[in-house]
């Protein structure tokens, strides 16, 4: 299970904040959005997942240390 200490969780909530783009390298889902697909931070929810609206209309989150992602 993921989980963040409360200063872990400030930290991504400051370096993604709502609208930050993003650009998915690789997302441990077999049905999780492709490769080089690009979204919008939504929030980041109590756990640490960050929550995105990605260009193919999913709202799949992604998991910080697990999915691999960069801003854009």
């Amino acid at each position: 299970m993921f989980g963040v200490t409360q200063k872990e969780l400030e930290r991504l909530r400051q370096q993604y904040p709502k609208g930050t783009r993003l650009k998915l390298i690789s997302m441990e889902d077999p049905q999780g959005v492709p490769e080089g697909t690009v979204g919008e931070v939504e929030l980041v929810d109590d756990i640490g997942q960050i929550h995105v609206r990605w260009e193919t209309g999913s709202g799949l989150a992604l998991i910080p240390e697990v999915d691999r992602f960069q801003k854009v």
